[in-house]
């Protein structure tokens, strides 16, 4: 039986792929955005987009609410794009916690409520937690990114209070042919000047972007998954490995790091973000019976950078 899906961020690299992977089962999709020109040029025929976030037409997309068979949200300013000046942290800030608060409102008035709301987060919960293995019952860090995750997932949770199933993928670094970050990494290492970020014995959190949507339809289509789930691949990596896998699918050297007071003059605390990480286990999305269709960074890799 098909579903509808109401969705914010269906522009974005996980969004884009997720409607497509929806459409392609029969399912309709609505896309909550600020520019439905945009989005309809952008996403999957048969993509209905509506303009949200205006006091003019604030009924319009609050119905697509009512009555739709889950929410995704997925909105919200990238973190790795800028500087994190205290005027970009704010837009981080807003575009998450704000629009997910207008979602709950919408759900709040909803006359049929959806089954589930999808609200994206981050393994950035959880801090920078060095060699310490960590799962979906461990405790939030406290610098700014995981208090960014903290204030998104409690918004998100307070669907709850209206009956709603609410599942939290607290995703890793997306890893995708196209877009993201992996284009990023791809130019220094075609130029055999690729290699780790800092001394690369940070733990490297990823997922293939096919897992990454996977982990959505699991959450829309399974009543029993809830809560939060670590969207990381169970093959975890430290950075060093990672260039190193990296270079080896692209038969280039992995040699070059780039030092870490580098990274934290050019980037500030952004930089310091990039210069740890979190050995996270995907326990809780194993045992709710998600199985990764790349589960080692070889066959994610060769999957997206191969010939």
């Amino acid at each position: 039986m098909s579903k509808h899906i109401v969705m914010t961020g269906g522009t974005g690299l996980i969004g884009t792929r997720l409607t497509r992977e929806l459409l392609k089962r029969g399912d309709r999709v609505t896309v909550l955005t600020r520019n439905p020109d945009r989005a309809r040029d952008t996403l999957p025929d048969g993509t209905e987009a509506l303009r949200w976030l205006s006091d003019e037409n604030d009924d319009d997309w609050s119905g697509a609410i009512d009555g739709a068979d889950a929410v995704v949200h997925l909105a919200g300013e990238s973190i790795a794009e800028e500087r994190w000046t205290d005027e970009y942290k704010q837009r981080m800030y807003d575009s998450r916690i704000d629009t997910a608060a207008k979602l709950i409102d919408a759900i709040a008035r909803a006359e049929k409520k959806p089954e589930v709301m999808i609200s994206v987060s981050a393994v950035g919960y959880y801090g920078d937690t060095g060699d310490r293995d960590i799962d979906e019952n461990s405790s939030a860090g406290d610098d700014f990114l995981a208090e960014l995750c903290v204030a998104w997932e409690t918004e998100a949770k307070k669907a709850e209070h209206y009956g709603v199933r609410v599942v939290i993928p607290r995703m890793g670094l997306v890893l995708a042919r196209s877009g993201g970050a992996l284009e990023k990494l791809l130019t220094p290492f075609k130029m055999f000047a690729g290699g780790p970020v800092g001394n690369g014995e940070q733990w490297f959190p990823w997922i293939h972007l096919a897992d990454a949507v996977g982990i959505f339809l699991h959450a829309i289509d399974n009543p029993s998954v809830h809560g939060p789930l670590n969207a990381v691949a169970p093959g975890l990596v430290r950075n060093r490995e990672f260039a190193v896998a990296l270079g080896d699918a692209l038969d280039r050297p992995a040699k070059f790091s780039v030092p870490a007071f580098v990274i934290k003059l050019a980037m500030g605390e952004l930089g310091e973000m990039l210069l740890g990480g979190q050995h996270a286990e995907p326990r809780r999305t194993l045992e709710s019976d998600y199985d990764f269709k790349y589960a080692t960074i070889e066959s994610a890799l060769e999957d997206l950078v191969g010939d």
